[in-house]
This record gives C-alpha cells, structure tokens and sequence, in this order.
C-alpha cells in the first residue's frame, strides 16, 4: 500500500467545519477527489452539532490554531520564539506595525499570534497557503506567509469584501498571487482595488449535482385553498440581518387571510430568537417551524418537500451583504422556484419570471404579491423550478471551477519548487 502524499497546499478558514459553508466543503471535497494534497487549517474549533456527509468524506488533516491566544500560552509562545529567529520575521514586523497603527485591536494582536504558530506548525512539504475570506483569515495567512516565505492566495465571497477596509482589501490583494470570487459585484470591487486587471478571477462555485438527487418527479399541486394542506414555503439560511427574515415575516403577514400556508426556516444564527419572538408577534407562531441548522441530507428532504423556496436577501447596516447563497442552487437542484430579492449575486443565477421572481430589497409589500401569486399558481411554479434546474444543470455545474482552482493551486505550488 502506498504511503498517502504529503500536503502541498494548506487551505485555511475561520472556521471548520460549518454547516452554513457548503460551499467551501464541496470545493474541498472536490479538490480531493481530483488528488490534489491539500491540509486544512482553521482559525476557531467548529460550533455545529451536526455534520454534512461531505464533512465526512474529507481525509485532508485539520490543524486547529489558538482561537484564543490565552487559551494555549504554551504553543503560541513556541510559535513567537521560533518566529523571532526566522529571516522572514524582518518582512513581517513593518507589516505587522503598519496594520496595527491602523487597526489597534486585540484581533489584529491574535492574527499575528495565529500566524506565528501556523508559520512553526506547517510541514516542510507544504509550497503554497489558500485562505477563505479576504478579512481576518487572509491576515494570518499574509503573516504566515511573509514568515515562512510562501505563496498565497484567496478566496473571497461576501462579508469579507463588503466589511473590509480599502486600504487592508488592497494590501492583501497586492500581496498574494492570485484571488478568486464568486459574484460580477464582488468581481468589480476587488478588481477596483488591484494592483493589476487580472490579479482577481470571477468563478463561481456551482453544485456538484452527483451529491444531490434527481427532483421529484412530481410534486403536489396545493394552491392554498385547503387548510389541511397548506403552501409550503422554505427559507434557510443563518439568522442574520442580511438575510432579510424580518422582511419575511412582514410579508407573510400581509398575506390574505383565506391562503393557507406554511413557513420552515432553516439555520442557526444570533437573530434567531429575536425572528422567533417577531413571528409571534405578528400571529405567526403557529405557521412557522424554526428547524435550527440541519446537515444537507436534511436540508435536501426539506427541498424536496416544499412548494416554494424564499430568501429575501438585503443590505446589512454594516454593509454586509450576500454573494450567490449556495442555498439558492440548492433549492433549484431540487426544481424548486425561487422567490429572491434583486439583490448582491441572486441575480446572476435568478431571472426574472424564467427561474423565479425577483423583487427589490426591503420591498415587503411586492414580497408578499408575489408569495400570494406563485402560492395560488401550482403550474407556475413547477415551470420556474423546471427553469431553476436546467440552468443549474446547463451553466452552474461545480466541476469546471474546480478544475479551475486545481490547476492555480498547483501552478502556485509548483513554482516554487522549480
């Protein structure tokens, strides 16, 4: 039996693993499948009860960092004492300074932390570091590599782009070797920001379709009027500001009182109890089911159950906002449509009356007319879930960004070594 290749990429994130991350688990399920040897490295321990199958099918190692510094003295000052005596440590140190005059908080303190211990802890076989998200992830694999005198790259997708600083975005863009990300509006704001036109790809993450099931063939033509087999919407995602679940909720509201429906959400997040309290509020509570975060195979038979997927994404008061939600892709795997907010990366997958409808952000009332409408319209409905699933099948397939990603990362790795 051969022995197992050494890791040549270390992959990090701010977490691992994470139910709201499919994404990030299929690309690394992907880039596994296709050989690549890869170690993954995460900034905080995992906080899901549950795990996706993917999750399980991954063998990559996974080293986990102080999430803390205070947490593990011993390692992270094993980590500065080693750091001090690198030649890179001189590269790093202006760096370092420069952000932290800009920044002078105790995050910044513990990604220097993070970075001195990873910088110790990677093996000697690794050429190259990738890194999920532009903000605090991307600082400790910058350090990282300026210690160790590594490559690096980015993937970047929503929260990272829209809540980072100009003058950090543009730093680390000028510094690693390449970036990639999965929205034409993610696209246009680090392009702004780089050093060179094509420093920053567009690739979108797609669905891998071999993990999902074919759609059901056919599904139960409810239209509303029947109390005892009421519409079925379906919403998921974290319980966040951008996500737009207040909007929601105001829009089921309004709805005519002779439409029976139903709503299940979900997801975890920090709004969940304050959502929970607002569907009370507004007599609710009995219509709605908050089913928590659930592993995809869960996710997936909830999909196959509803009649309606929904997710008025929105602009954060922080300025956080969406990319192309992988949920949107996963409802559309299951010939679903799909009722959005024209709003961030939706748009890019969602048309206008061919796999869905779109409606503007925070617009509560035309949410609601278009709720009502595709309810009491099962033929519809199944012609736009028909839509949702041809043009996933035919334009948003994972395998072709996959290869993508492969052949950056070991173009990376392989130079270094020649």
């Amino acid at each position: 039996m051969s022995e197992p290749k050494q890791p040549r990429i270390a992959i990090a994130m701010k977490g691992y693993p994470r139910l709201s991350e499919t994404f990030i688990a299929q690309e690394l399920l992907g880039l596994q499948q296709r050989g690549l040897p890869f170690s993954i490295w995460s900034l905080r321990q995992p906080t899901d009860g549950a795990r996706h199958l993917m999750h399980k099918q991954i063998t990559a190692p996974v080293t986990y960092l102080p999430e803390y510094l205070h947490d593990e003295p011993g390692r992270v000052l094993h980590g500065i004492g080693r750091a001090l005596l690198r030649p890179g440590f001189l590269r790093l140190l202006p760096v370092f300074l420069r952000d932290l005059v800009r920044d002078p908080t105790r995050n910044r303190v513990r990604r220097f932390g993070q970075a001195c211990v990873m910088a110790r802890e990677l093996p000697g076989s690794i050429d190259h570091l990738h890194v999920h998200y532009l903000h605090t992830p991307a600082s400790v694999i910058r350090y990282t590599a300026l210690l160790r005198g590594l490559s690096w790259s980015f993937s970047a997708h929503a929260k990272d782009i829209w809540t980072t600083s100009d003058w950090e975005k543009r730093e680390k863009i000028g510094d690693a070797a390449w970036g990639v990300t999965c929205t034409r509006d993610g696209h246009a704001e680090l392009t702004r920001l780089a050093d060179r036109a094509d420093k920053v790809a567009l690739l979108y993450h797609g669905l891998d379709l071999a993990r999902f099931p074919a759609p059901p063939v056919a599904r139960t033509m409810r239209d509303g009027r029947d109390p005892a087999d009421p519409v079925r919407f379906i919403t998921i995602g974290r319980a966040v500001e951008k996500k737009g679940f207040d909007d929601l909720l105001a829009a089921l509201a309004a709805l005519p009182a002779g439409l029976h429906w139903r709503l299940s959400h979900i997801g975890g997040g920090e709004k969940l109890a304050v959502l929970k309290a607002l569907s009370a509020e507004l007599g609710l509570a009995e219509r709605v089911t908050w089913a928590g975060p659930k592993a995809q195979r869960d996710v997936i038979a909830a999909l196959r159950e509803a009649d309606l997927f929904v997710l008025p994404s929105k602009q954060a008061g922080d300025g956080d906002r969406d990319g192309l939600p992988n949920v949107v892709m996963e409802a559309a795997s299951q010939a679903l449509p799909i009722v959005a907010t024209d709003f961030a990366g939706i748009p890019e997958f969602v048309r206008e009356g061919v796999e869905g409808v779109l409606v503007a952000p925070g617009d509560r009332e035309a949410l609601a007319r278009q709720l009502a409408d595709l309810a009491s319209s099962p033929t519809r409905r199944v012609a736009l879930g028909q839509g949702a699933f041809q043009r996933l099948a035919r334009e948003f397939s994972a395998a072709a960004g996959l290869d993508r990603v492969q052949a950056m990362l070991l173009e990376a790795a392989n130079r270094r070594r020649s």
